[in-house]
């Protein structure tokens, strides 16, 4: 989530270039009340899906927060939160989409501050709190030592095999292994239809290569099981670009293709006994092709109506909300419910409506002053 973080300002369309070449990068220009409001909107719905998953659709840990298994908490609803994982896989066509309409023009400098100005300020504050809340007596669930507490500062405890403070947290990195690969590929050479066209299809056919080869390293790297989901959105902003892109289309339809077999694969369970909930593969390839389908409604411009201005602000509280709302979440439920004798729906409830005022109070005391500082000083550094 993700980020799924990312500035969603409609470019100007730039006029086709002649056959032979692409026209040179040059800087999008924002339409007059151009922002994709229904972007910010829909990143909201996605990182909603995920609270839903974590909150009432999954067993472990949240067991001990409610008290009780979520399967008896919500006996008819705990099936479709199951599937609210996928709202992950949603963020990552997002993420394709805006990252390939942020680095438009951009500098591999600019794009460089721009990634870590808008991810690390709301990140680092996250990790400490989570971290804080933790280590307080009465909080049941275990903290991580504090070497690797710091460690999780970097967003590279993942790799490095690091006990993770935040749960949402593996999403950060398949994000920063997309930002490096767009950034040393398409954005460091100069962005253009022709250079996005060229990563996605290489990438596509390399992830693949990879999955056949069992590589290791290459895995890492490509991420074949994402990589369909960014490619797609990468696909769909060239759609938006140029609505009559039949190679855009195509790159956003092999996406969902591949994608959804991916999805399919990992968490189809219908006949698994023992399942938390049995998530059925017409249902995965369902919520796979709403999120490409309601990203492609956007980059057409079906859903330019939904304008409204509470949108952007939905969309700024998406990340923070996103980073805090699993775990300090599990805390919020279990004093609602079993402290305070809260009824499960009331309880749900208040705890969503908590975390987004959690994530609001962080966009503004963290984001709001400490983004634009840290772009600026990494757009100055040498």
């Amino acid at each position: 989530m993700t980020e799924t973080v990312l500035s969603t300002t409609k470019p100007q369309p730039v006029p086709a270039a002649p056959a032979q070449a692409d026209p040179a990068p040059v800087a999008p220009v924002k339409r007059e009340g151009g922002r994709l409001r229904a972007l910010d909107g829909l990143r909201l719905v996605a990182a909603l899906m995920v609270a839903l998953y974590h909150y009432g659709g999954r067993g472990g840990f949240v067991t001990q927060a409610w008290g009780s298994s979520p399967k008896e908490q919500f006996p008819t609803l705990h099936t479709p939160f199951a599937y609210g994982c996928l709202g992950v896989e949603v963020f990552f066509v997002i993420s394709g989409f805006v990252i390939c309409m942020s680095g438009w023009g951009r500098s591999l400098r600019s794009f460089f501050a721009s990634r870590v100005s808008r991810l690390m300020p709301a990140y680092w504050v996250a990790v400490l709190l989570v971290t804080a809340v933790f280590a307080l007596p009465a909080v049941v669930y275990k903290t991580v030592s504090p070497s690797d507490a710091l460690v999780n500062m970097t967003l590279l405890q993942q790799p490095l095999g690091v006990d993770r403070v935040l749960g949402v947290d593996w999403t950060l990195w398949a994000e920063i292994r997309f930002y490096a690969l767009f950034a040393l590929l398409v954005v460091l050479p100069g962005v253009t239809r022709r250079r996005v066209i060229m990563f996605s299809v290489c990438w596509l056919l390399a992830a693949a290569v990879t999955q056949g080869a069992n590589e290791p390293l290459l895995t890492i790297v490509l991420m074949p099981e994402y990589a369909p989901f960014f490619i797609g959105g990468m696909g769909l902003y060239l759609v938006h670009r140029d609505r009559s892109d039949v190679y855009a289309w195509g790159i956003a339809v092999a996406g969902f293709l591949i994608g959804q077999h991916y999805m399919v694969k990992e968490l189809f369970n219908a006949t698994d006994p023992n399942a938390f909930a049995h998530r059925t593969s017409f249902g995965i390839i369902a919520v796979v092709a709403f999120g490409f389908v309601a990203v492609a409604a956007i980059a057409v411009g079906w859903l330019d109506w939904a304008n409204w201005r509470w949108l952007t602000v939905a969309g700024a509280l998406t990340y923070p909300f996103y980073l805090v709302h699993e775990h300090l979440g599990w805390v919020v439920i279990k004093v609602l419910h079993q402290d305070l004798g809260l009824p499960s729906a009331a309880t749900f409830a208040l705890t969503i409506a908590l975390m987004l005022t959690l994530a609001y109070a962080l966009h503004r005391l963290v984001e709001k002053p400490l983004t634009p500082k840290l772009r600026a000083a990494l757009n100055k550094a040498r």
